[in-house]
């Protein structure tokens, strides 16, 4: 059995969350406070309305590819007040998951350029919500000026099935940059 650990980052509301919760097959651990009057004046919810929550240290999950590969998954919290932690989080990942949100693609400048500057294997997972998907993924790849060798994909945070996919082409980027790196 070998374990390994992936990172689920991204901006403020873009499903950081949902996506470890909806893939993790234990009770994930999370630590989402509620959002109050003060947070006002720091967080944009105009993109994200019914958003009442936020995490405020990091998200643990835990998802099986195969009977050999087991991922433990720690996702980000994604306001800027709390990146201080995203180098703890990210000691000993083999990658991540930047998952963006197309509405808002200016959020995800930071996560990707934070991922680019840490030298760490990462792909750009573009959570459709409302299963919209407003922009091609050439598109969203030329806008956040990635790399042509980092993948781009449509993913739906909501569902087991695509989390589960952004997570095996993270694993597939990561292994074949280590053996490119060798």
């Amino acid at each position: 059995m070998t374990s390994v650990k992936i990172v689920i980052a991204g901006g403020f509301g873009v499903g950081k969350t949902t996506f470890v919760g909806s893939v993790s097959e234990i009770t994930p651990l999370t630590t989402e406070a509620a959002l109050t009057s003060a947070s006002g004046d720091v967080d944009d919810l105009s993109a994200v309305p019914g958003k009442t929550t936020t995490t405020v240290a990091m998200d643990f999950g835990r998802a099986t590819l195969d009977a050999g590969l087991v991922l433990y998954l720690f996702g980000t919290p994604g306001q800027q007040r709390f990146w201080f932690m995203w180098d703890d989080l990210i000691e000993g990942a083999i990658g991540a998951v930047v998952l963006v949100d197309s509405r808002r693609l200016a959020d995800s400048f930071p996560a990707v350029d934070y991922f680019e500057a840490a030298d760490l294997p990462f792909i750009v997972g573009v959570n459709g919500f409302h299963g919209e998907y407003p922009h091609t993924i050439g598109d969203v790849q030329e806008a956040l000026s990635v790399n042509q060798d980092v993948p781009v994909i449509e993913c739906d945070a909501r569902a087991r099935k695509s989390a589960k996919t952004a997570l095996v082409t993270l694993v597939q980027h990561a292994m074949a940059a280590h053996l490119g790196s060798h």
